[in-house]
């Protein structure tokens, strides 16, 4: 469930899903609040659980810790991105040296290939709004292969802004807490500066939403409330999602959003797709 506090508005809609994908330092697939939340979210879990058996967990949490420390510096104690990268990775049994490795790449200590932070825009099955947000090493390959991965599936790539529009950027925490309650999330979230709360998919795991501005501030006071802070980041959120009610289309675009999901470089998906819990029924 999620809880938004009075006078506040819902960062996520009801019957929204397929919104977004995590990054690595949260889950590579992720849930979200919808009818059909449980199949949904089963779903997801079974093909995030294939992608961490192929390794593809571990180059997300790489980049994502590169990234960190290329933008805030390695230590994690004034930089709370990387601190939250690491976490995640260590959660998630990523080597220790691998993640040495990651952050000395980020402060430029370790030569290697210098990895940027590029975001495609495209259309898919049905008029649906998809975001792909990528850290590669070529921009060039990156741009020409997601642009192969619509049109595979006869859609199109957009050009930069064309489907931005129809999302809310927010800021999202995940941390881990077996012994919190829903009252204790509450008064948590209030008390950091979140705007709403909610259950995660794994056991024990809390997300909190805010402002995009509030994001550092927002995990900065969870961290000094003594939790442990395994995710942070910007994620966008559709303001009007498209209920996909065929199964035909509901293939479609499910192909489309694992094609990109799975795609090397790729960090976060996000839809404003939403598919009936009749048809998830069908699919699952």
């Amino acid at each position: 469930m999620h809880a938004a506090f009075p006078g506040m508005g819902s960062c996520f809609p009801p019957g929204e899903q397929a919104q977004r994908k995590n990054s690595p330092f949260s889950h590579p697939y992720t849930h979200t609040v919808m009818s059909g939340h449980n199949k949904w979210s089963k779903i997801k879990f079974t093909k995030a659980a294939a992608d961490a058996k192929k390794g593809k967990i571990f180059a997300r949490f790489s980049h994502e810790i590169t990234l960190a420390a290329k933008s805030g510096g390695g230590d994690v104690d004034t930089n709370p991105r990387l601190r939250a990268a690491i976490e995640g990775a260590k959660a998630a049994s990523m080597p220790k040296d691998n993640i040495d490795r990651a952050v000395k790449k980020g402060t430029g200590e370790l030569q290697g290939e210098t990895i940027q932070e590029v975001t495609y825009e495209g259309y898919g099955p049905a008029g649906t709004a998809i975001i792909v947000e990528v850290a590669t090493d070529n921009t060039n390959r990156c741009s020409s292969e997601i642009r192969t991965i619509f049109s595979r599936n006869g859609d199109n790539m957009g050009t930069p802004g064309s489907v931005a529009y129809q999302f809310d950027r927010k800021g999202e925490v995940r941390l881990q807490d077996a012994a919190m309650d829903e009252d204790a999330a509450m008064e948590l979230a209030m008390d950091c500066g979140a705007d709403e709360f909610e259950q995660g998919d794994e056991d024990g795991e809390w997300v909190f939403t805010c402002g995009p501005t509030d994001l550092a501030t927002v995990s900065e006071a969870l961290s000094s409330a003594g939790k442990n802070v395994t995710g942070m980041k910007l994620i966008s959120v559709a303001q009007n999602p498209t209920v996909i009610s065929d199964v035909d289309t509901a293939q479609k675009v499910l192909k489309l959003y694992e094609r990109l999901d799975d795609y090397d470089d790729t960090m976060n998906v996000f839809t404003n797709f939403e598919i009936d819990e009749a048809i998830l029924e069908q699919l699952g």
